[in-house]
């Protein structure tokens, strides 16, 4: 029987990538899949709505190019890129016949499905995922979630110190600490919404000093202590007082108290200010 799929979720430099490949030896080792970077359901809220449908066009090959052009990594990926490359062909030939239906969520659960094939364990990560929770949920509405969560202020340091062809990344401060607010706000409407069992929160350096190896491998099913001894956080923590602007000092406060309480709602602390939702 194949459980329901694990969706790793955190904002840029955060630390999702470490423990995605953390992830993928795991799976990989008891017969499933992860993906790192899949990026699959981020690409089919792009390429496949309810227009494409009415005219009969799902843009495969678009799709396609998309996990070609950055491929998605880790053990297994090749595997998992045939699969998709497969449902999509056969659902792109169905969409152009007018048999595919009209719910582009449907759709894509079926091509996410098959993605997946028999395996018993499977899950990804995406960064961009924080940006469209409400379409991953309507995807895959029995995913279960781990939310990675950073203290702002480190992340906005990493952000800053990022190399490479990354015309997206900001450039000051200010800018690096309001993208951390505007992602990472979208967890809390999700999380109010899933059930205990379908949700953890992990705080980056609690990962690193290894006090979240018990939560996560209970919420997983898998045995994790072997594939997470070798996370080290690369710079120091940041202090908490490090004068942060009031919406991401609240919204960091309630993200980590619900990394401290694994599985419980997030206290009622108040909201990040709506220009930066």
């Amino acid at each position: 029987m194949t459980a329901s799929p694990v969706i790793l979720l955190g904002g840029q430099r955060c630390g999702t990538t470490a423990l995605a490949y953390a992830l993928n030896l795991a799976f990989d080792d008891h017969g499933g899949h992860f993906t790192v970077n899949g990026k699959l359901p981020y690409l089919l809220h792009r390429w496949l709505t309810r227009e494409d449908l009415r005219h009969g066009h799902l843009r495969a090959d678009e799709i396609l190019h998309a996990l070609d052009r950055r491929p998605p990594d880790g053990a297994g990926a090749a595997r998992w890129r045939e699969r998709v490359e497969r449902s999509l062909r056969r659902a792109a030939r169905e969409v152009a016949e007018g048999r595919a239906g009209e719910d582009p969520a449907a759709l894509g659960r079926r091509i996410l499905t098959e993605s997946a094939g028999e395996l018993p364990y499977w899950g990804d990560k995406y960064n961009e995922y924080l940006l469209h929770l409400d379409h991953l949920d309507a995807l895959l509405p029995d995913a279960r979630y781990v939310m990675l969560v950073r203290h702002p202020e480190e992340a906005a340091r990493s952000m800053l110190r990022w190399t490479g062809d990354r015309p997206w990344l900001p450039a000051t401060r200010e800018a690096a600490l309001a993208k951390w607010t505007s992602w990472n706000s979208n967890w809390p409407g999700l999380a109010g919404r899933l059930p205990a069992g379908r949700k953890l929160v992990v705080e980056y350096q609690a990962l690193c000093r290894g006090e979240a190896t018990g939560p996560l491998s209970e919420f997983t099913g898998l045995d994790l202590a072997p594939y997470l001894t070798g996370l080290k956080p690369r710079t120091a923590a940041a202090p908490e007082e490090t004068g942060l602007p009031a919406p991401t000092a609240r919204l960091w406060a309630r993200l980590r108290a619900a990394a401290a309480s694994p599985g419980a709602p997030a206290p009622s602390l108040p909201q990040p200010e709506p220009a930066l939702r």
